[in-house]
Order: structure tokens, then C-alpha cells, then sequence
């Protein structure tokens, strides 16, 4: 059930092995020698086999972004590691080797058909993300109970599952077992699920399945409502509206105040908080609303400036490939045409026309790419210009909504104040009826001491406000740079690119009539 180590000593997935990987399954004969000469970066490699080389350990396969098959079989491989990089892997061979746990397969989320047969694996487990799976080998492990195969209801892709060879096989209802838990398999080790086998099964666990079923329901429920909260949490955030909806800023706001327990327990102050906090949250609830209007505003300039952005460049490219679709067909015919000459005077001006040709279209196409970049520079302008109106409407509104939130609290304040004028007053005539906890009576010993704590209060408040809005402001004022910054970089790229590929397409056009042989065509 596990590959025993060679006496020699382990390999090291190194360059060198990579490189000699790479070279062995690529081209043959000349073309293999081309390509070795010039390098193959491992980045634009799609298939890789690594079996039966005594790899110890996985490594140094970062570079392996486009890869989609690995075999690395028939090692003595002991952890599942160092794959992150590999998100495009679709096929994955860890057969024969050490494997004790499942794991790190967490990126690798268009994984199709894993095999990880004979191995010490013991547990089915550390594969949520691998919805994608069609195709799952784990036989000949180590895996005992057959509750295990629960997990793999989660996989509604799978159609292939091979178990045989771990010991919950022997178990007389393996098999029946398995097919009424995953109803959705086609084949089980290697033979097809008839109807009738898969009817028995589901009848022989009915009860079983009726219960699991009901179980994921509700849990299918909370998942769904847990991901509805997250998409709301979301949006106010992106609406800079979080904690505005309902009591959350005004709580908060009480419950980071130490003196705030102390004056409530003041005859009166329970009435005149219940004021404040109606009144604070109808800023809060208004503020929520405004916020979540002007975000849609913003989604939708948003949108509608890259929508634009998207129809200028795919008209840009669409003159661009006429362009050069107009000069194949000039080519086309002019080859035709000194193919059937024999003067070499006429081929060499028929020549430099196509030479002159050549030039033309990379006027064009420069003159195409010059156009865009204006017209999306401009667009870029405007959409900037119009975001900044935008964000700087909204903040105007939040920074009144806050002045306002400030006023309601400096009226809080002043009738905090008089209470506890008034309560001080009591206390030192003898003559409050209501009995203060101790702590509450001591900050009672003179005015100065209650009327700090209130002042304490107060500020505490003022200072949750203040936060509140410094926050909004910084991060819309962080958000809206760092768009338009991210909006002029990849222009700056896209620029760079597209002027890269004309000029290698010119080159390749020039390298064609250089190559060809007007001799020949005499």
C-alpha cells in the first residue's frame, strides 16, 4: 500500500530535472534542438511527468502556472505541497507513493481527474473546493470506515470513483453503501452502476439517506443566508455604510463610553437616551439610504465608462484586422502575379510595392493606435472628472448628515449636564429618592468630578462620530485614486503591448518578402 524507499538516495526536484522534464517531452529532431537552444519557459508549459524519479518532496514547481497535467506517480512522495501555483491543473497522478493526509489541493479548484491511488491515505478529507472532480481514484489506502464516503456527497461532478483495495471494501455492504450515498456515480471501481443495483441501494438506506438529505438542507439554508449576509456586508461596504444600518454605530458608540453605564443609571437619563438614540439612528438609516442610492450611481458610471472603453477598443481592432486582412489579399495576388513572370525587373518593382505596401499598413495601424489612445485618454478624462463630481457630492452630504449627528449629540450633552446638575444638587440636600449603586455616588463628591465624567462622555461620543466620518472620506478618497490609477497603468500597458505587436507583426511581414526567392520564382 506504499512505495518503499530506494537505497539510493532521494531526489530533489531541482531546474535541472525541471528543464531536462520539459525538454524530453517536447519536440523531436530539429525542432526540439531549435527549441532548446532558445529555452522553454516553464510558464507555457501544459503538461509535465515527473513518475519514477524517487521525489521525495514536491518543489520548486511555482513557476508552472499553465500547466493542466501533472503526473508525478510512482515517487516516494510523502506530503501534498508546493501545488498552489498550479491553478490550472485539471489532471493530477500522486499514485504510488507515501501520501498519509489529503491536502493542499485548496487553489487547484479546476481539478477534474485526481489520483491518488496507493498511497497511506487514511481519511477522505481537505477537498471542499475541488467541485470540478469527474474523476476520483483512492483505492489501495488505508481508509476504514465506510462513513468516509459521506463526504463525497458534496462532489454532485463526480461520475468515477475507485475505492477498491482499502479495508472498508471487506464490509458486505460496501458496495450498496457507497452507490445510496452518491447517487450521481456512473461507475464504482471500474464497473457501471446499472439501474436496478443503484434502485436497491437507494431502497436498502432509504431512511439513512432521507435523514442526510434533511441535515443538508439546513445546512444548505444557513449557507445560503450566511452568504446572503456576506453580499450585504459587502455592498455597505462598498457603499461606506457599514454599521449604518439599524443601532450598530450608535451601540458601539455607548459601549466604547466607560462613564456611559455609570450616567445612565441618573434619574431622567434613561428617557433622554431613548431620545438621542431615535434621533441618531434616523441620521444613521438616512445616511444608509444615501449612501446605497449614490453607490448605484457609481456602479453604473462605472460600467458605462468600461463598456465604452470595451466598444472603442473592439471597433479599434476590427478596422486594425481589415487593415491587415486588405493587405493578405494584396500580397496574395501579387505573389500570384510574380509567379507568373519572368522578368526580374518587373519582380523587383512588384516587390518593393509590397514592400511599400508593408509600410502603409503599419502607418495604419499606428494611426489606428494613436486614435484610441486619444479617444481613451479623453474618455478616461471625462469618466475621472465625472467620478470626482460624484464622490465629491456624496462626501458633502455625509459631512453634513455628521455635522448634524455632532449638533444632536452636543443636545444630549447639554441635558446630561442639567440632570446631573440637578442630581448633584439632590445628593448634597439629601434628598434624591432613588438609591445610586456606589460607583455612581462617587462621582458625586464635587461638581467638578460628575461633570468630567459627562464631559468624558461626551468626547467619547464625539470622537466615535469624528472616526466615523475621517473613514468614510479616507477610503472613498483612497478608493477613487487607486481606480483611476489602476485605469491609466493598464492603458499604459495595453499602449505598450499593442505597439509591440505591430511593430513584430511588420517585422514578420518584411522577414516574408526577404525570404522570398525571386530567383526560384523565375
Amino acid at each position: 500500500m506504499s512505495r518503499l524507499y530506494d537505497t539510493i538516495e532521494p531526489s530533489v526536484i531541482d531546474e535541472q530535472m525541471l528543464k531536462e522534464a520539459v525538454e524530453d517531452q517536447g519536440p523531436k529532431g530539429e525542432a526540439g534542438r531549435i527549441a532548446k537552444q532558445e529555452g522553454i519557459d516553464f510558464d507555457t508549459v501544459l503538461a509535465l511527468r515527473l513518475d519514477y524519479r524517487n521525489i521525495l518532496k514536491i518543489d520548486n514547481m511555482w513557476n508552472f502556472v499553465s500547466l493542466t497535467k501533472l503526473q508525478m506517480d510512482n515517487n516516494i512522495i510523502e506530503k501534498i505541497e508546493g501545488l498552489e501555483k498550479l491553478v490550472n491543473l485539471e489532471w493530477l497522478d500522486l499514485s504510488f507513493n507515501n501520501i498519509e493526509v489529503i491536502e493542499g489541493l485548496d487553489t487547484l479548484v479546476k481539478l477534474r481527474d485526481l489520483t491518488l491511488f496507493n498511497n497511506r491515505i487514511t481519511r477522505i478529507e481537505n477537498m471542499d473546493t475541488l467541485v470540478n472532480l469527474h474523476v476520483l481514484s483512492i483505492g489501495n489506502n488505508n481508509i476504514k470506515g465506510l462513513e468516509n464516503v459521506v463526504y463525497l456527497r458534496n462532489f454532485k461532478s463526480l461520475k468515477t470513483l475507485n475505492l477498491s483495495g482499502n479495508p472498508f471494501c471487506q464490509d458486505q455492504n460496501y458496495r450498496p453503501y457507497v452507490i445510496a450515498h452518491l447517487s450521481y456515480l456512473v461507475y464504482l471501481d471500474f464497473r457501471l452502476i446499472d439501474a436496478p443495483g443503484r434502485d436497491a441501494a437507494l431502497e436498502q438506506y432509504r431512511y439513512a439517506i432521507e435523514e442526510i438529505v434533511h441535515n443538508e438542507t439546513l445546512a444548505q439554508k444557513v449557507l445560503e443566508e450566511k452568504l446572503e449576509e456576506e453580499t450585504k456586508t459587502k455592498l455597505h461596504k462598498s457603499a461606506y455604510v457599514e454599521d449604518m444600518d439599524g443601532s450598530k454605530l450608535f451601540d458601539s458608540m455607548i459601549h466604547d463610553d466607560p462613564e456611559s453605564s455609570k450616567l445612565s443609571a441618573l434619574p431622567g437619563v434613561e428617557d433622554i437616551l431613548e431620545e438621542y438614540k431615535e434621533t441618531f439612528m434616523n441620521l444613521c438609516q438616512e445616511m444608509f439610504n444615501l449612501g446605497l442610492k449614490e453607490h448605484e450611481k457609481r456602479e453604473e458610471e462605472i460600467n458605462s465608462f468600461f463598456g465604452s472603453i470595451r466598444e472603442a477598443r473592439e471597433e479599434n481592432k476590427n478596422q486594425g484586422v481589415k487593415c491587415i486582412n486588405d493587405y493578405s489579399e494584396y500580397k496574395k495576388k501579387v505573389l500570384q502575379e510574380i509567379a507568373n513572370l519572368n522578368e526580374n525587373f518587373i519582380i523587383e518593382r512588384l516587390t518593393n510595392e509590397l514592400s511599400d505596401e508593408i509600410m502603409k499598413v503599419w502607418d495604419t495601424l499606428m494611426g489606428l493606435e494613436l486614435q484610441l489612445v486619444d479617444q481613451l485618454e479623453e474618455t478616461i478624462k471625462d469618466f475621472e472628472r465625472n467620478l470626482a463630481d460624484m464622490y465629491a457630492g456624496f462626501l458633502e452630504q455625509i459631512r453634513a448628515h455628521m455635522t448634524q449627528m455632532r449638533e444632536v449629540e452636543q443636545t444630549h450633552n447639554e441635558k446630561l449636564q442639567d440632570i446631573a446638575v440637578i442630581t448633584l444638587e439632590k445628593i448634597m440636600k439629601n434628598e434624591l429618592a432613588d438609591d445610586l449603586p456606589d460607583d455612581v455616588r462617587m462621582l458625586f463628591v464635587d461638581k467638578d468630578t460628575v461633570m468630567g465624567a459627562v464631559s468624558s462622555s461626551h468626547e467619547t461620543r464625539l470622537s466615535k462620530i469624528d472616526n466615523k466620518e475621517d473613514d468614510i472620506v479616507t477610503r472613498a478618497n483612497q478608493n477613487i485614486q487607486s481606480l483611476i490609477e489602476n485605469i491609466h497603468t493598464e492603458e499604459i500597458k495595453r499602449n505598450r503591448k499593442r505597439v509591440a505587436e505591430i511593430n513584430n507583426l511588420i517585422d514578420h511581414f518584411r522577414e516574408e518578402i526577404d525570404s522570398y526567392d525571386i530567383g526560384g520564382m523565375t
